[in-house]
């Protein structure tokens, strides 16, 4: 590769961590404002046995560690926060329409996609809740409250190219589509594929209804049972009060997921889902005892991608401009080889 050819970022190393700053500040003072959300503390690790961990797709192993004075009870390092804000509702007390957002820190050690330069062992999002009323479960609440968060994201998108002299490139409008939809146009390819197409074409989707099977007998995408509802048919008769942000990617050509998102699960959809996903003896553990026994409020909720939506808007092409991780040392030298310089 030659000389003219390396990769030059729009800002230097000094210079990116001053706009992460600044973009962080700016994103979180708009989101809180738009969607009401108050910041609060949250934790690191959760008990083993409480059933507040989040179990992404079921097959990745959370980093476990047993503390000695409380008799070798084990704990796990979140893999994120979409239960424990549920609860954290219900203990503060917070009234319809009010929520909380906080700083999620995890480690997910079998991430497979360490080459692809958007992903990363270290996980940082910022996880969000908000209590809603239970007549509001339907499609009309959930893409209101999407077009908040993207306005929140076009708000912070004005001032950090502003502030450092970037060029704005996300579209004003955010499209819907549910996945199904998605799929009957391009049936014969991957989801991931399917993505692209539409973010390329589109600059900015909701995909609505993840999780659930679609008329190919697969998910778009997986989910866990237990938070998001991606069971209940919606007022377009599909499954899915549910989806994922998406933005086409200028800098690496691709499309790019920012948040996943959703109403929470009532006592009806957390029944069909543990049946579907053959885990029902979920129901014995604490969490879900308190949501089966209506002692949960309902709920809408998600998490943005701290080092994606930094990654996105200061036009960088690999997440370790963003974060600091650790990384395979093929990478690193394909990084040092193509001018990316990490964290």
């Amino acid at each position: 590769m030659s000389e003219t050819s390396r990769y030059r970022s729009k800002l230097n190393m000094f210079e990116t961590e001053k706009a992460i700053l600044f973009l962080k500040q700016t994103f979180e003072k708009h989101l809180s404002s738009l969607l009401d959300l108050t910041r609060i503390s949250a934790p690191l690790f959760v008990s083993s046995d409480s059933g507040v961990q989040d179990n992404l797709n079921g097959t990745e192993r959370p980093i476990s560690f047993a503390v000695k004075e409380m008799g070798g009870k084990s704990f796990e390092i979140v893999h994120s926060l979409a239960k424990w804000k549920r609860l954290a509702l219900s203990q503060l007390d917070l009234k319809i329409g009010k929520g909380i957002y906080t700083d999620m820190n995890a480690i997910r050690p079998d991430e497979d996609s360490l080459h692809t330069g958007i992903h990363s062992i270290y996980v940082d999002q910022w996880d969000w809740e908000k209590v809603m009323d239970q007549k509001d479960r339907n499609l009309t609440f959930l893409k209101y409250t999407v077009r908040l968060i993207y306005n929140a994201i076009l708000r912070t998108q004005e001032e950090i190219s502003k502030e450092f002299h970037l060029t704005s490139f996300l579209p004003e409008e955010i499209h819907f589509i549910h996945a199904e939809d998605l799929l009957t146009t391009y049936p014969s390819l991957s989801s991931k594929e399917r993505e692209n197409l539409i973010c390329k074409e589109k600059k900015a989707v909701f995909l609505i209804g993840i999780g659930g099977e679609l008329a190919n007998g697969k998910p778009h995408d997986g989910r866990a049972p237990d938070y998001d509802d991606w069971i209940t048919p919606t007022d377009t008769n599909k499954k899915g009060l549910n989806g994922d942000i998406l933005v086409w990617n200028p800098c690496i050509n691709r499309s790019f997921e920012l948040s996943s998102m959703g109403i929470r699960v009532d006592k009806e959809a957390l029944l069909n889902q543990l049946a579907v996903r053959n885990c029902m003896d979920r129901k014995e553990l604490f969490w879900h005892s308190l949501l089966l026994d209506n002692k949960l409020p309902q709920t809408i909720g998600g998490g943005i991608g701290q080092s994606r939506l930094s990654m996105l808007l200061l036009q960088k092409i690999h997440i370790g401009e963003i974060q600091v991780s650790v990384w395979p040392e093929d990478v690193i030298s394909d990084c040092s080889e193509k001018g990316i310089k990490l964290l």
